[in-house]
């Protein structure tokens, strides 16, 4: 069998990112990054020495050089990003403390809506272990969802796994829209990751975290991580096993993205041969440093900085 080119592909939108460590009606400047749930998980599993690409649809707009050249300074492989005549989308966060946390987006009509599987090269998603994205991508527009479903179509058939993060956002779609993104989808999901504080309480009716695993696994996924606030780490389920993995840190600076730095960090070990257990531990570590820093892909941290800590046990 050929080999596969790439560990993880990933499927969704780039923003722009503006920032600032101060009240939004105070800021006199925002600093400017990028960032995008399955983005953020491209980079953390490219910082980790994995193979990656990103597929996406770029805006002929004063970004688009910023962004592109920023991707391939990443490592990331492009060949399957196209350019479009829309503009960027644009977030911007404010943060003058951990607890204290705004969000403006700008993400209608965006170039990453008009992701089309037609513009896909199906042998692309053959070359890989691993496709992820989530319901953000499936939000974007009717096409990007198709498109969704019919690369994970394409991966079941050809032995790829799938993984995907629901990431429900009142800000961005309904809950009645995110169950429906859910569903759709849950059939053609190997690997799932949720937040009990987000996914699980607008997904599902069901309350015990005990029979929501039962559901999934009875469902066909084969791993199941559940990050909880709560109990400070995330739960992870095969169908086999069960355990806890706690969060690596307390120190918190800031949480953007942490979890897509978490879910980027666990499929590059698991594309690597990690358990689902330990991939958990290397994922905690690298959403533990990430989180300590500012911004959604700035503080995503490095292979020698995870690996060091998870290779001398100091977690």
């Amino acid at each position: 069998m050929k080999e596969k080119i790439f560990d993880l592909i990933t499927i969704g939108e780039s923003l722009i990112e503006f920032s600032t460590n101060q009240p939004l009606k105070e800021a006199e400047c925002l600093h400017k990054y990028y960032g995008g749930d399955s983005l953020v998980a491209a980079v953390a599993a490219r910082r980790l020495n994995s193979e990656v690409g990103f597929i996406t649809c770029l805006g002929n707009d004063a970004f688009k050089d910023y962004l592109l050249s920023s991707w391939e300074n990443e490592g990331l492989d492009t060949s399957q990003v196209k350019t479009v005549e829309d503009k960027n989308g644009i977030y911007i966060v404010s943060r003058p403390s951990v607890h204290n946390k705004e969000f403006v987006y700008y993400r209608k009509k965006i170039a990453p809506a008009k992701l089309n599987f037609q513009d896909i090269d199906e042998n692309y998603i053959k070359n890989t272990k691993i496709i992820y994205t989530s319901g953000i991508t499936q939000s974007l527009s009717l096409t990007s969802r198709e498109a969704v479903k019919k690369i994970f179509e394409i991966a079941k058939e050809n032995g790829i796994l799938t993984a995907y993060d629901p990431n429900y956002s009142s800000l961005i779609s309904t809950a009645e829209d995110a169950k429906e993104y859910f569903n759709e989808i849950l059939p053609l999901t190997d690997i799932l990751f949720m937040s009990s504080k987000y996914d699980t309480e607008s997904i599902f009716e069901i309350q015990s975290m005990e029979n929501i695993i039962k559901y999934l696994t009875d469902s066909g996924v084969q791993i199941t991580v559940i990050k909880s606030s709560k109990d400070k780490g995330y739960f992870v389920n095969t169908q086999q096993t069960g355990t806890f993995v706690p969060f690596y840190t307390d120190n918190i600076v800031d949480t953007t993205s942490s979890g897509d730095a978490f879910n980027g960090a666990f499929l590059h070990a698991i594309a690597k041969g990690y358990t689902p257990q330990e991939s958990a531990k290397i994922a905690s570590i690298d959403a533990g440093l990430q989180a300590q820093g500012i911004g959604a892909i700035k503080s995503v941290p490095y292979y020698d900085d995870v690996l060091k800590i998870y290779k001398n046990g100091d977690f």
